[in-house]
């Protein structure tokens, strides 16, 4: 890509053209946002968004590097300070948009280089104007670990000198014209003792680089003076004035450079590869003739279902369907229109509205019309999207796509604002940290304690390609993905946190790798818990849902979806009941969180071997529905989560879908009256061992 480099003059824009140059992207221009010359402060502007200090020498670096540069002024202040962005003409993002629309008109730019690590006030931004002008943005230090990132930028001969202090510890007449490399052991001391960042990613210190691997010459400083911005005992703020600086011709060196390999990429060892149980392995069934129920001919998608409202404003929607018959004449995008104005009415009849979705499970009957479907989807929703599923499944004829989703509306007057504050995450930089959400969903939605993740398959985040390597680098990387949104949304936040997970894979061999896999993770979690707690007491972790699918997006042999809870899983709840009968056999179990917020629901119908070949379909739904009912009546008192979404995956070669959901949704409105959750079918490939309905159930 053709790029312009976003530079302040320090060493995270510097590093993070570095890695755009690795990466095979091409510099084509700097861009940089200079204080206006009328403020009366030429030397440094308190901005929440540009690093300003040292732009005096920022001009020299069109020498440097042998690019041109463009610069404008800042003009405006931070008026929209909000999580979200939206377009505030007196807002300094502005006047990033105006010299970033320039550039792209003069220079033809595709790309941003961005070196952003942790805010996330300068990142929605950037990408805000990215999104604007049809850029895309690279962050490639976002959310690196700052040890190790300081370690590799002194290491790939970044040399950058401290050049503001801003931190207790930092000391304006010791530190000042240091370099990174001199400073490392200092700052890794304060780092240990007072929690300062490595990098100043908190505002501690910033710097100005005078030389690095990109440079065609290098910056010399013959005087500087030190200005003293505020004389505080504890951690006064300074910084360096240059007075004098010249450019210097570099020794001819090869215009080769090392940068660290990327971590995106893991290749499986053979420790990673362990024997796995048998019984996971699918069994095949043996055929069974359902003694039908009052057989009618309804489609099971044709049923639009929505659960009561929650206590706290949940509701879930389900059997929302695009029908689409090619040779009826209307096209597939039309299809996908009318599915959602009518799940825009549905909601609408209860007072929500689109943008109250935190969660789509979008389920189509061919990947092939995935970016037909997308182009209507992303105009349906604006800035910060739903999380969202997409897997492709096996759907009767005629149907182009299904979707359930659950939505969310607080009452304003009746809620604690602060606790259901809703949270977006929507990374849209390409970056080494996890795929960028390029298409219209949010990598995941905090309401609450709760966060609800968007599903992950095993794309290189720098690349956003699928990973090479199989099954197993695939599982470990999309759950690895999966673990650093969750970090990454709530820091302590890990695997052991996740209530209810779905696996999705593409084939049933894969079955045990994705449990094993599963298992061994939750393990590693716990390692890490048990060293800091000493104690007997086991998390209690998420119930896991592991199905076989006809085909994922890109191709992926597997895709990871979890919801997880902020609390503590040692004071989770946890219950399990079995029921064997002739012929088959139900396990349920539930999970519910330590805060009582919410709880999670799992039933599975297994076939032992029948004695007679004839079974009576009705007498295994009944169980399975009182079943259900017994586990929800038997959360604690302190719940008041009430079931949302009943979602039956179920072998589709051994039921009949219509006479499943007549039986389910007869048995549910009879134990659960006016608490009927919304009934989800999906009918599956393959699961694991001799089950042929999976049943995961979100109360909320």
């Amino acid at each position: 890509m053709r790029v312009v480099a976003l530079i302040s003059g320090g060493k995270d824009s510097c590093y993070n053209m570095m890695q755009c140059v690795a990466a095979g992207h091409q510099i084509v221009a700097l861009a940089n946002l200079r204080p206006a010359e009328n403020t009366g402060q030429t030397d440094e502007l308190d901005s929440y968004m540009y690093q300003t200090v040292g732009h005096h020498a920022i001009d020299l670096y069109a020498d440097a590097l042998d690019l041109p540069l463009y610069r404008g002024f800042i003009e405006g202040t931070s008026v929209n300070t909000g999580r979200v962005y939206t377009t505030c003409q007196e807002d300094e993002v502005e006047d990033l948009y105006r010299l970033m629309k320039l550039v792209k008109d003069k220079e033809g730019v595709e790309g941003v280089s961005v070196g952003a690590i942790l805010s996330d006030y300068q990142r929605v931004r950037v990408e805000d104007v990215c999104r604007r002008l049809n850029l895309q943005p690279l962050a490639y230090l976002w959310r690196r670990n700052q040890e190790i990132l300081l370690k590799e930028m002194i290491s790939s001969n970044i040399q950058a000198i401290i050049i503001k202090v801003a931190a207790f510890g930092l000391d304006p007449d010791k530190h000042l014209g240091k370099t990174l490399d001199q400073m490392e052991p200092y700052l890794l001391e304060l780092s240990e003792k007072y929690g300062v960042h490595v990098c100043g990613e908190g505002g501690e210190y910033e710097t100005f680089t005078l030389d690095c691997p990109l440079f065609k010459k290098k910056i010399v400083v013959d005087s500087a003076k030190v200005v003293v911005h505020s004389a505080d005992a504890f951690a006064p703020v300074a910084y360096l004035h240059f007075l004098k600086l010249h450019l210097e011709n570099k020794a001819k060196s090869s215009d080769t450079f090392m940068v660290n390999s990327c971590s995106c990429e893991v290749s499986c060892n053979d420790d990673d590869i362990f024997p796995s149980s048998e019984e996971d392995e699918p069994q095949k069934n043996i055929p069974v003739i359902w003694k039908s129920l009052k057989h009618n001919s309804l489609d099971f998608t044709k049923t639009f279902g929505s659960s009561g409202k929650s206590l706290s404003g949940y509701q879930w929607f389900s059997g929302i369907t695009a029908h689409f018959l090619p040779s009826k004449g209307k096209n597939a995008q039309e299809a996908a229109r009318e599915a959602f104005s009518s799940l825009r009415a549905n909601m609408t009849s209860e007072g929500l509205k689109l943008k109250d979705i935190i969660l789509v499970h979008l389920y189509m009957k061919s990947m092939k019309d995935f970016n037909v479907i997308n182009s209507v989807y992303v105009t349906e929703f604006d800035l910060c999207p739903p999380a969202r599923v997409c897997v492709e499944t096996l759907l009767p004829d005629g149907v182009l796509f299904c979707i359930d989703c659950l939505a969310h509306k607080y009452d304003i007057a009746m809620d604690d604002v602060l606790r259901d504050e809703k949270l977006v995450m929507h990374v849209q930089s390409i970056s080494h940290w996890a795929p960028a959400s390029i298409g219209p969903y949010s990598q995941s939605i905090k309401v609450g304690d709760v966060l609800y993740c968007a599903g992950q398959i095993a794309l290189v985040p720098c690349t956003m390609q699928l990973v090479s390597g199989g099954i197993w680098t695939e599982a470990i990387v999309s759950l690895r993905h999966v673990e650093r949104v969750l970090q990454a949304m709530s820091q302590k936040t890990a695997l052991h946190h996740v209530i209810t997970a779905s696996c999705y894979v593409t084939d049933s061999k894969h079955i045990p790798i994705a449990r094993s896999i599963w298992q061994k993770k939750l393990r590693e979690c716990k390692k890490v818990e048990d060293s800091e707690m000493y104690h007997d007491v086991t998390a209690v972790c998420g119930l896991l849902a592991v199905v076989v699918i006809s085909h994922l997006p890109r191709d992926a042999a597997i895709e990871w979806h979890v919801v997880a809870v902020v609390d503590d899983p040692l004071q989770r709840k946890h219950f399990a009941m079995k029921m064997l009968s002739e012929g088959f056999q139900i396990e349920c179990e539930s999970v519910e969180s330590s805060s009582a917020s919410c709880a999670s629901i799992s039933v599975r119908l297994s076939l032992i071997s029948p004695s007679a070949s004839q079974l009576d379909l009705d007498g295994p739904l009944h169980d399975l529905v009182a079943m259900f009912r017994q586990a929800a009546e038997k959360l604690s008192e302190d719940c008041s989560a009430s079931p949302l979404c009943f979602r039956a995956f179920f072998k589709e070669d051994v039921f009949d879908a219509e006479t499943l959901q007549t039986g389910l949704q007869e048995y549910l409105e009879k134990y659960l009256g006016k608490k009927t959750p919304a009934l989800i079918l999906v009918p599956v490939v393959d699961l694991p061992g001799k089950e042929v309905i999976h049943i995961t159930c979100w109360l909320s």
